[in-house]
């Protein structure tokens, strides 16, 4: 389940086959010169020539304005262009590399920057937004890895009270968490964005926005994957050299409007998620 305990799922995206681009041309229709008194039926080679000639000098002048901007981007732009490139795509991704180790497969060793707590709060997002969480013995080793030593009692102990067999059962999984026979859970967080709310020298505030799928796939399921979207706010702190997670907090949205893609069969989505991995994510 997601974060706070809100089934959830993703929104769609524009239909892969809707895509651009065909077998036809374009064609270019010329105005009818109505008013050339010679009709346009006696122009001379000169004209055509004339034509070629400004059409080409047209063409070497855009490639050479092309060119010329080439470096437009380097670090010797402007700082007022720096600056609106920045408030324009505060949501792009910023260059920063994801991290290449992993401790019982949750990425570690994140920058100790704002790139590196944002970094780090969309993939612990991930973590606690697993199937992971819903196994016992897989939770604790999750909440290990993540939690702030000084913290880590109090979240193991809080999520521990969240993930019980009477919740289970409202899902319409086994006592232990495990889907019945048949059917595939489906527990998946993908982060759609970050932000830093405070920071220090060794502390962050960070919020990450996400989608989710959730739900439970099979003919007898009575909660079937759905979608949702919700807000993650982490208070880390820099501990051990990593981030490690002080406290979390979950609310609704923001929400899309639903696109009008049909919906997918419970055997399709139990396949998508079985084939299809995740990623380790980087701000």
């Amino acid at each position: 389940m997601s974060l706070g305990d809100e089934p959830g799922y993703g929104d769609t995206s524009r239909d892969d086959e809707g895509g651009y681009g065909g077998t036809g041309q374009t064609r270019t229709r010329l105005p009818d010169r109505g008013g050339d008194p010679y009709g346009g039926a006696r122009r001379g080679r000169s004209s055509s020539r004339s034509l070629v000639t400004v059409v080409g000098v047209v063409v070497l002048l855009i490639a050479a304005i092309a060119f010329a901007n080439r470096g437009g981007d380097d670090d010797s732009s402007s700082g007022s262009d720096s600056t609106n490139k920045t408030k324009t795509s505060a949501t792009a991704p910023s260059g920063e590399r994801p991290v290449d180790s992993k401790v019982a497969g949750i990425p570690s060793g994140f920058a100790h920057s704002e790139q590196g707590a944002q970094s780090a709060a969309a993939n612990y997002a991930v973590v606690l937004g697993s199937e992971g969480m819903f196994n016992a013995a897989k939770r604790h080793e999750i909440v290990q890895n993540l939690a702030d030593p000084g913290a880590l009692n109090r979240l193991q102990s809080g999520f521990d009270a969240d993930y019980t067999a009477d919740f289970f059962k409202k899902l319409g999984l086994k006592d232990d968490g495990s889907a019945p026979a048949g059917s595939t859970f489906v527990n998946r967080t993908l982060p759609a964005g970050t932000k830093i709310t405070s920071s220090g020298a060794d502390a962050a505030t960070v919020e990450v926005w996400c989608n989710s799928l959730f739900g439970l796939t099979g003919e007898a399921s009575t909660t079937p994957v759905s979608n949702g979207w919700f807000t993650v706010t982490m208070k880390l702190n820099w501990t051990g050299g990593d981030w490690k997670i002080l406290e979390t907090s979950q609310k609704t949205g923001p929400t899309p409007v639903n696109a009008d893609d049909p919906v997918s069969g419970a055997e399709d989505i139990g396949k998508a998620v079985e084939e299809f991995g995740g990623f380790t994510y980087a701000r």
